[in-house]
């Protein structure tokens, strides 16, 4: 096999062979299990920037695995799965290093780290899936790699939590399923296309091809958390702050928002979907998710709550960038795949934080905190503060271009949904925010650890401050000639075939 042969599947392995390792360790090798694991993770990114360079130099990098005739496995990279490749890479390592120090002393790390590493190889396969078959696969390799992350505590409402987590994960599979198989039989093999591999079939029955979006957006819908399919992901806060900062930035989340960017772009075509009249009850749906999913963050006092019902309106605007017609939009959508990514895993680092030091769960327990633990209470200030779209923050950028977006394609009421969604996001964060930096503390911290010259374990704290300023430079440095928006601006284009 040659390089553009094999480097998908190298990049794939990277995280895979290190976790099945991971299993077969004892509790006590902790030094081996964090070198199997940061080593995998650095491999990775240094095979993601060789891929990288050559597809923006228009290399092809492809790996392909026949199953059966006209079943084709396929990782192929192209600039939107280097995108999340990235974005999942990148934070795996940060989060790893968080993991390393909030289980130093915990139970089951091998089980943990390993499923971890599973978790992390099927985002990896969804990133780089070249067909709706190995999209499918990976995605159903997530859920249930995911599963055993959830209930680690091993409580009964991790167990409960789990459970629900799965029951919807799988019934949404299930539906996907259902979606992919009736597509892949009256249109051939399912390899993702640039401006729709449907886009030029006039054979096809357009009310057929309207029922299987419907399944496919179902499907995916599921993990991406729209409204009314994202009752599991509040439940699913139970788990350790790691696997939620997992599920919200890195894998489960994105990987249906990930999923409905392909569906829309890339198997339908943005154009021909928008002929079929399926666009406006996605918008429709996407915008209603938004204000919904932050009506209820406003009434949780539970943090990592009101950080669940958050994320169901963030993920949101992915799905509204991708159904507003026009490539400013699109731009918007997908850098918010990014942004939100890095300011969510932020502020679930530093709940963690808060969880672990100070034992501090409820919004209400915050006051003064920030004194006591300024550096994770910057660090949450920047995520919160990107989350309400405040410049020069990087959650401003990707409201910027939606707006524009709108404004181009002539539906300027999503400007009141993207106003009303910003009064929201600083109604349940500023006074957070307030509570932290501004109030003094008037009883003890629930369960105060000490942790030497560090406000909390060093392994706890730089990863919140790294997620931290690079969301405050994707911002401020938006213009770079080789930045992020950069890369995302040649995605939109070429997804409308500009």
């Amino acid at each position: 096999m040659t390089l553009n042969n094999s480097l998908p599947l190298l990049i794939l392995l990277s995280s895979l062979l290190p976790g099945i390792l991971i299993f077969f360790l004892g509790e006590q090798q902790h030094r081996l299990r964090t070198l199997l694991n940061l080593g995998g993770a650095s491999i990775k990114l240094v095979l993601i920037g060789i891929m990288t360079w050559g597809v923006f130099n228009e290399n092809v990098y492809e790996s392909r695995f026949t199953l059966a005739p006209g079943m084709d496995i396929v990782l192929h990279a192209d600039a939107l799965s280097v995108l999340f490749v990235t974005l999942s890479s990148g934070l795996w390592f940060v989060t790893t290093l968080y993991a390393v120090g909030y289980l130093e002393n915990g139970p089951n790390r091998s089980r943990f780290f390993g499923f971890f590493s599973l978790c992390v190889s099927s985002t990896i396969g969804i990133a780089m899936a070249g067909n709706m078959l190995s999209f499918l696969v990976f995605y159903e390799i997530l859920t249930l790699s995911t599963y055993p992350l959830i209930v680690h505590r091993g409580t009964p409402d991790a167990m409960q939590g789990g459970k629900i987590y799965l029951t919807y994960t799988l019934i949404g599979g299930a539906v996907l399923l259902a979606g992919v198989a009736w597509l892949r039989a009256i249109a051939g093999p399912l390899d993702f296309t640039e401006t729709g591999l449907l886009s030029s079939r006039t054979d096809l029955s357009r009310e057929t091809l309207t029922i299987i979006f419907v399944l496919l957006i179902g499907g995916l819908g599921v993990k991406a958390a729209l409204f009314p399919l994202h009752g599991w992901l509040p439940r699913a806060m139970i788990a350790p702050a790691p696997v939620s900062a997992l599920l919200h930035a890195v894998a489960v989340v994105k990987a249906g928002a990930f999923g409905i960017v392909r569906v829309v772009y890339d198997v339908y075509g943005v154009e021909f979907a928008a002929s079929l009249h399926l666009l406006w009850p996605l918008s429709f749906l996407a915008c209603f998710t938004i204000i919904y999913g932050s009506i209820k963050a406003l009434s949780q006092n539970e943090l990592k709550k009101r950080l669940a019902y958050s994320t169901v309106s963030q993920v949101s605007y992915i799905a509204l960038g991708t159904a507003i017609i026009g490539p400013t939009a699109a731009i918007g959508g997908i850098i918010h795949l990014v942004h939100q990514g890095l300011m969510k895993i932020t502020l679930f680092f530093c709940a963690g934080n808060y969880a672990e030091t100070l034992g501090i769960h409820h919004i209400h327990e915050m006051r003064g905190v920030g004194k006591r633990m300024p550096w994770t209470t910057a660090a949450f200030t920047l995520g919160a503060l990107g989350m309400i779209g405040i410049p020069p923050m990087a959650g401003f950028i990707s409201k910027w271009y939606l707006g524009a977006g709108a404004i181009a394609a002539n539906q300027s009421w999503i400007l009141l949904v993207l106003f009303l969604s910003g009064l929201l996001n600083a109604a349940y964060f500023l006074p957070i925010l307030y509570k932290a930096w501004f109030e003094k503390q008037t009883e003890n911290w629930p369960a105060e650890r000490h942790y030497g010259r560090y406000e909390t374990h060093w392994l706890l704290l730089l990863p919140p401050v790294i997620t931290g300023l690079i969301a405050l430079f994707l911002g401020l440095l938006a213009s770079s000639p080789y930045g992020v928006l950069e890369w995302v601006r040649l995605i939109a284009y070429r997804e409308y075939g500009q």
